[in-house]
């Protein structure tokens, strides 16, 4: 486990020693947590690669010091994790691009992010409150409910969240994780969470279910003969 932010500092500056080449990366989850002191500790270093020259970077480099790959469990299977790299305390979910079906760091989430790490090789970046909390309402993994809530009580702008679930869900073209979030938020509310933009979020798992019902009764049906 992972409890002060000092490791995650010391880590990158070891990776830092280590790379050829440019890599900004992002982080979207429990580090930006322990960071704010919303959370003791975190077994896991969620970190977004946006090219595939950074993405391969960042992996050999991992390697070359001594981190091992590991394939994805159970857990992950709605996400679209690259690798996973561990050694010791530290556990690395490494994403190329893309999060989870269709749904990746966009352009404005990389604008609210906040510049935390600036080395001579590598950038780190915080993405938001806002953006921590919609990426982990797309995971099953113990523990992500309990800082959506953390996360919640922050103060989050829903206007933000929503924004970028449309985002998406016009850009994507397939926003089947508008379920898997709608579920999530309905555990949240059953919590006793305040989601002012449920009815949106209702609104968009309606349609994006009627769109389904539609397709089933269009589709062609096979010939007896």
């Amino acid at each position: 486990m992972i409890s002060s932010f000092s490791q995650i500092e010391e880590l990158f500056n070891e990776v830092e020693a280590n790379l050829e080449v440019e890599v900004h990366v992002f982080v979207i989850g429990g580090v930006v947590l322990l960071r704010q002191g919303m959370k003791d500790a975190t077994k896991d270093v969620d970190l977004i690669a946006e090219t595939r020259k950074e993405f391969n970077a960042l992996q050999d480099t991992l390697k070359r010091i001594g981190f091992k790959a590991k394939i994805p469990t159970k857990e992950y299977e709605h996400m679209n994790i690259s690798q996973i790299f561990i050694r010791e305390d530290f556990r690395i979910d490494l994403f190329y691009k893309t999060v989870c079906k269709g749904f990746s760091l966009s352009k404005e989430m990389a604008q609210r992010a906040n510049l935390i790490i600036r080395l001579k090789h590598l950038k780190l970046s915080f993405c938001s409150n806002e953006d921590v909390f919609l990426f982990k309402t797309m995971t099953e993994r113990e523990g992500d409910l309990a800082d959506c809530l953390s996360l919640a009580r922050r103060n989050l702008d829903w206007n933000v969240i929503l924004a970028e679930l449309k985002n998406h869900a016009c850009a994507s073209g397939n926003d089947v994780w508008i379920t898997w979030v709608g579920e999530r938020l309905d555990l949240l509310e059953e919590k006793g969470m305040n989601i002012p933009v449920m009815k949106d979020i209702n609104k968009m798992r309606d349609d994006y279910f009627t769109a389904c019902e539609k397709k089933l009764r269009d589709k062609p049906k096979k010939s007896s003969k």
